[in-house]
């Protein structure tokens, strides 16, 4: 990864919690983290996968990082991995409930399992994230849960991705409120466009190309993994310490461009048609 803009040492002696964090967005937030200094657990549902991930982190920071294998759609099997984390290194100071799914579909056609896919695994998982983590959470521990564009603009092909997305940004709202004042917690939300390198902006850059999806943009490009994950670092920060019940758009301003949106659209439509019916 390239180098940061923080103090090597500004997360030290930090411990994270990070669900879907065996890859994308969510496994280079752990990178950027155990850099900082953090030790971090990561929770994902390929044991392999996370093995994989665990030894990576590790080779930069010796004993950095360990997996636990935990479908968030599953709250016990959550509780069972923040334990187990817990156990291995010490309270939790951030969370970042990451895991997502998502797949374009015309509502009319989405049936009703794949409505709850999307919606489990991205709102029900992310309350799950929260909710096991929470007795093990440090005072002023940092909340972070990763939201999306499709939570602010409504998009065709995109009513689960919209409605869970949404709902997520209203939970983070709602927790920063009960688990602030005594317990000193900062709940706030990453809201990504389209960064390079993830299955999130493969999808749609595969039907209509990256000029035509960012080219409206007022920032005319795909983001990083380390502008996400730098973001995320701010947030559990020193710097984020009187920053709760926000959402923090890294999108380049494509929440912003109604052109971009339009390119959004015809290239839902190029997927959703080419899904098996």
């Amino acid at each position: 990864m390239t180098g940061s803009v923080f103090r090597s040492d500004v997360l030290a002696g930090r411990v994270a919690f990070i669900t879907g964090g065996s890859s994308g967005i969510n496994k280079a937030i752990a990178r950027r983290y155990v850099e900082h200094g953090a030790r971090v657990v990561l929770v994902a549902r390929d044991p392999a996968k996370l093995d994989s991930a665990a030894a990576e982190l590790g080779a930069v920071a010796a004993g950095s990082a360990a997996g636990f294998a935990a479908d968030v759609r599953d709250l016990a099997a959550v509780e069972a991995a923040a334990r187990a984390g817990s156990e291995r290194f010490g309270h939790y100071d951030v969370v970042i409930a990451g895991a997502a799914g998502n797949f374009p579909a015309p509502a009319a056609r989405l049936s009703s399992n794949g409505f709850a896919a999307v919606v489990d695994i991205d709102l029900k998982g992310t309350f799950h994230t929260f909710r096991a983590c929470h007795p093990w959470l440090n005072p002023g521990a940092r909340l972070i849960a990763i939201s999306a564009p499709q939570a602010q603009v409504p998009m065709e092909y995109q009513a689960a991705a919209c409605s869970a997305k949404a709902g997520i940004e209203m939970l983070v709202r709602t927790l920063a409120l009960e688990w602030g004042g005594l317990e000193g917690a900062r709940v706030n939300a990453l809201s990504p466009g389209l960064v390079a390198g993830t299955y999130g902006a493969e999808i749609f850059l595969r039907h209509a190309g990256e000029i035509a999806m960012v080219g409206a943009q007022p920032v005319p490009r795909l983001a990083t993994l380390e502008e996400v994950a730098d973001a995320a670092v701010f947030l559990a920060s020193p710097l984020g310490d009187y920053i709760t019940g926000h959402v923090l758009a890294v999108d380049g301003g494509l929440s912003l461009a109604s052109a971009t949106g339009l390119a959004f659209r015809k290239a839902i439509e190029a997927a959703a048609a080419a899904r098996p019916a």
